[in-house]
């Protein structure tokens, strides 16, 4: 083995460069004060780090606590890492690997859901189609013109992802969608 090589002594040896990228939805519950997104979001993007999916809101007015749903891609150190350092940011309560508590759990992901508005041209034949389609997806008509849709459809993303597919040739025209809203089962909270 050439000497340049060999293993140094950085940790980035210590794992298998074969380790899988994995997908993880994190849920962090943090202070809900003017700034505190742009720090996580800051260490994401400090770091190189690709945020997928992300979802905040409010969700104990009383304690002005926020909820950060965030769905990110990394090796299992890497997403150790991101944790790790989520949870030194001074305003964060809890990180939680909903993906990692599911396993826990026996299930093979936290229940995930997400919210789309989506768009499309309603005329001729094909108001016909699209309404049976929207149908068929449990889609919801919330805005109806002689000339368009406006349908929203819950799910998951990857029915959203098929929905939107199936729209396009139908006269697609805009798509809107809020990210992934995540929680495990059972009686045990965050």
């Amino acid at each position: 083995m050439n000497a340049h090589l060999q293993p140094t002594g950085s940790a980035y040896f210590i794992s298998p460069e074969t380790t899988a990228v994995e997908s993880h939805t994190l849920s962090v519950l943090v202070d809900n004060e003017p700034g505190v997104l742009a720090r996580v979001i800051g260490l994401f993007s400090g770091r190189g780090y690709n945020i997928e999916s992300l979802t905040v809101s409010e969700t104990e007015h009383q304690a002005h606590l926020s909820r950060i749903t965030i769905v990110t891609r990394g090796t299992p150190h890497v997403l150790e890492q991101i944790k790790a350092q989520l949870d030194r940011i001074v305003p964060v309560h809890r990180v939680v690997d909903l993906t990692v508590r599911a396993r826990e759990l026996g299930q093979e992901r936290p229940i995930e859901r997400e919210v789309a508005l989506v768009k499309v041209i309603g005329e001729g034949e094909t108001r016909a189609e699209t309404l049976r389609l929207a149908d068929a997806f449990h889609a919801k008509v919330v805005d109806a013109t002689i000339d368009h849709f406006i349908l929203e459809i819950t799910g998951k993303s990857s029915k959203i992802d098929q929905f939107v597919a199936i729209m396009k040739p139908l006269g697609l025209i805009e798509v809107c969608r809020t990210g992934i809203a995540a929680m495990n089962r059972g009686a045990q909270g965050m």
